[in-house]
């Protein structure tokens, strides 16, 4: 790869180091990450001799990835310049042959990260009495402890359990169904994502965090200090609304209507000057829900339609010296003053190839104009 840049692939059941001959096999790597609850997703191509073992291994490893135990697991980790940054750790899902003029077979292995695991068998009509969505969510992502996943649950700003004699919540779907389906309900998000040890991934099921150190600054039109080969924005200031959920109010029984902002604590303003003035739109099917859960339907319909200003672009490696991370703020400079400032990432593509790494990103923030003087460099 380029120089100070390593890519490292550890494969099997229980990961370990790749075959080197597998290695110089691989021609190009590409994995995609991006933000809310969306799974993150790789694919692999190797040239490999149509009568060497390990084209047969890998399409042995395809044909049993959706089927039965063991699982073929695959973790890409790169090295830049001793920094060890994890990118993947997921399942193969699909292997594809494709044979080339040279007499070799182009292999295709795409895969999922280990949500791809919550995902393959259903649980009809499991109970969880009196037990809050936090604490069903724990539960669930208990089972997969034993491989590597640890969980980082946030109960909801209101979170009653379910009284026994009013009805039990009942599990439909895969694992990952149900708890893709409480995180919405509840107006967070939930994803699966790679750990600093090999091996460990991140069950995250809490509010979007939109706060904390931003990423080194995404620089463009400075000359030698720009960092980014592409950045483009745009503006978009019908997208931002407002929520109207409506609630009855349980003395005289009328239905009032409640606004919901979209700012939390843990998702500041990121912009100055929000579009205004935003639209409102109405959440009908909230009169039949509880307060609190008709709350919790605004809160999440306000936090996915927030974002007025979108930025996308692409970067090479070696002149960030950085890899761009989704679900992480970074900084922005040398766009003018409406554009400057910080960003949410909210989809990061990396690009690997023998003597390449180049990512493509999307940003998104709240409103025009930095609320920061500056940003880190």
């Amino acid at each position: 790869m380029a120089g100070g840049i390593q890519l490292r692939l550890l494969l099997g059941p229980v990961p370990i180091a790749a075959p080197r001959a597998l290695v110089e096999a691989l021609v190009s790597a590409k994995v995609d990450t991006g933000s809310g609850s969306m799974p993150s997703g790789f694919e692999l191509r190797f040239e490999i001799p149509l009568r060497s073992s390990l084209r047969t291994l890998l399409i042995a490893a395809g044909s049993l990835a959706g089927a039965v135990p063991p699982f073929m697991r695959v973790v890409l980790l790169v090295v830049i310049d001793g920094r060890v940054e994890p990118l993947m750790d997921g399942m193969i899902t699909y292997v594809e042959s494709q044979p080339t003029d040279a007499g070799n077979a182009a292999i295709v292995v795409w895969g999922k990260d280990l949500s791809a695991l919550m995902d393959r068998d259903e649980q009809p009509g499991m109970p969880f009495p009196a037990l809050p969505p936090s604490t069903r969510v724990l539960r669930i992502l208990a089972k997969y402890a034993a491989f590597g996943v640890v969980p980082i649950v946030i109960p909801a700003l209101i979170e009653l359990p379910p009284l026994p004699f009013d009805r039990v919540p009942q599990q439909q779907g895969t694992d990952y169904a149900y708890v893709s389906q409480l995180a919405a309900e509840a107006g967070h998000v939930f994803y699966v994502e790679p750990g600093a040890t090999p091996g460990m991934s991140k069950a995250y099921w809490g509010p979007e965090i939109r706060v904390g150190y931003p990423q080194p600054a995404l620089t463009t039109g400075m000359d030698a200090l720009t960092n980014v080969d592409q950045l483009s924005f745009g503006f978009d200031r019908e997208r931002k609304v407002i929520p109207l959920v409506y609630v009855q109010e349980p003395f005289m029984k009328r239905t009032i209507s409640v606004p919901i902002p979209s700012i939390s604590p843990l998702d500041p303003p990121l912009g100055l000057i929000p579009p205004l003035p935003p639209k409102t739109v109405q959440l009908n099917d909230t009169a039949r829900l509880s307060f609190g859960e008709a709350l919790l339907r605004g809160i999440a319909y306000a936090a996915q339609q927030g974002d007025a200003v979108t930025a996308s672009g692409q970067l090479d490696i070696t002149r960030y010296g950085h890899v761009l991370r989704s679900r992480r703020l970074v900084g922005v400079r040398g766009a003018g003053m409406p554009f400057d400032g910080l960003y949410y990432v909210t989809r990061v593509t990396h690009e690997i190839t023998r003597g390449s790494y180049r990512q493509t990103f999307d940003l998104a923030r709240n409103g025009l104009v930095s609320t920061l003087p500056r940003v880190p460099a």
